[in-house]
């Protein structure tokens, strides 16, 4: 459809649209009101709200109430996945996730929601290796930037290899799991040699949009991720779900 043929609630929120994206009405910004739009633009107010509820919807805009509508502050954080960062951080105890927030002049902070043992998932599963159903022990955490929720991680750990550990305690473990993994004196001893990572898109359920407060429109990235040893053993599966509105991931692979 060309411009010209546009209707006009259409071309108001492609004009407010590349305002934001170019930064000229930057995050946290307070739009001017339907009356000032209304007769900026030479339109109706109800036009002026179809405009502006199409870029609430593309997650761009929120209201408040009594307050207005404002640009949606949008803390990305981009996470850097390389073979060397993960070496270095886990020396530190501090988390990949916690040190690129940081890095970045931002708060991180992980919640632990729920530490318990349940029925393998038929994905969790499969990259696993353990039969469908069989008893596993998930830890199920929330990660925030400057107190808004970035994503929820469920991480999953055969009983056989983890049960009774450090794993199963409701508390935050030092160095994460990986450092129990590759401690000489641990339940596997072995060191973390690959990562594989099973990417899919879809519109997040109503218990994701509440937990993550993801705008309409906006789609969510869940992220399964596999720590495999030197040995091939398949030793950690974290389920990750990520809205698609606040990261940014970059990964660096070495092809040898």
């Amino acid at each position: 459809m060309a411009e010209r043929d546009l209707p006009p609630y259409r071309k108001i929120a492609d004009d407010l649209r590349a305002l934001i994206l170019s930064g000229e009405l930057p995050p946290g910004d307070k739009l001017r009101s339907e009356n000032e739009l209304k007769d900026q633009y030479g339109t109706t107010r109800v036009t002026v709200r179809k405009a502006l509820a199409l870029l609430k919807a593309d997650g761009l805009l929120v209201s408040e109430q009594g307050r207005g509508v404002f640009v949606r502050p949008r803390p990305n954080v981009q996470m850097l996945t390389t073979g060397a960062n993960f070496r270095e951080r886990r020396q530190t105890g501090v988390s990949n996730f916690n040190a690129e927030a940081e890095a970045q002049g931002l708060r991180p902070e992980q919640r632990i929601l729920k530490v318990e043992r349940v029925s393998a998932p038929t994905d969790v599963a499969r990259l696993l290796g353990v039969d469908e159903g069989a008893s596993v022990i998930v830890r199920r955490r929330a990660f925030f930037v400057n107190g808004e929720p970035m994503q929820l991680v469920d991480g999953y750990y055969a009983v056989a290899l983890f049960g009774g550990t450090e794993v199963e305690e409701s508390r935050r473990i030092r160095g994460g799991v990986s450092r129990l993994i590759e401690d000489p004196k641990g339940p596997v001893r072995q060191r973390i040699t690959q990562f594989v990572e099973d990417l899919e898109i879809r519109m997040p359920s109503p218990l994701e949009i509440d937990a993550l407060k993801i705008p309409p429109g906006v789609p969510l990235a869940r992220v399964f991720r596999t720590a495999h040893t030197a040995a091939g053993q398949a030793i950690e599966v974290l389920d990750s779900r990520v809205p698609c509105d606040r990261h940014v991931f970059r990964y660096v692979i070495d092809v040898p």
